[in-house]
């Protein structure tokens, strides 16, 4: 397994390998000693997938606050999408900042993100089918989000925002100054 810690060493990205031959592959998608093994040492309780049907929609920033704070280990097994993770942990020193990767059937590569940071994607092909594993159940009372296009976090989406398409709620959500607080070190 292929694992790279991105400029928020928090955030990891690995790539299971896949063997094939003419009659398809496989892939051994997770193990929990190989994720202990490099530096994802959670239990997961819930996974999620999602479709969606057009190129540019974009989900997020979403995360969950206490006593539910949720890490991702997140795919996509159809497609392609440019995956965001934003640091919301006040005392950290890379709050604010966010990193991204592709992810795509192609490169098979998963994304890490930690609780304590604003997750979103935004799909890069038509028919993007997303899978994740989340270290905590779904908890609306606990749910949260920041808009997508904040100008302080100033995340370079592949998109221009004319092409976004947002849920209602995602168009709604209050600024990344609305998250000062949710999370701490």
């Amino acid at each position: 397994m292929k694992v790279e810690r991105l400029e928020i060493p928090d955030v990891i990205l690995v790539t299971p390998p896949r063997f094939g031959d003419n009659r398809g592959f496989f892939s051994e998608t997770y193990n929990a000693t190989r994720m202990a093994d490099a530096g994802i040492e959670q239990a997961f309780v819930q996974d999620n997938q999602s479709l969606s049907r057009q190129k540019g929609v974009i989900r997020g920033l979403h995360c969950q606050l206490a006593p539910h704070p949720q890490g991702k280990l997140v795919r996509c097994t159809r497609g392609a999408i440019w995956d965001v993770a934003v640091d919301a942990r006040v005392g950290s020193t890379t709050y604010g900042k966010w990193v991204a990767a592709e992810l795509s059937e192609e490169n098979w590569s998963q994304l890490w993100v930690p609780p304590g940071f604003l997750h979103g994607f935004c799909t890069l092909t038509e028919n993007a089918e997303v899978q994740y594993k989340c270290t905590d159940l779904y908890a609306k009372a606990c749910e949260r989000a920041v808009i997508w296009n904040d100008p302080t976090l100033a995340i370079t989406w592949p998109i221009a925002p004319e092409e976004a398409i947002l849920s209602e709620k995602d168009q709604e959500a209050p600024e990344f100054a609305a998250a000062h607080g949710w999370f701490h070190l």
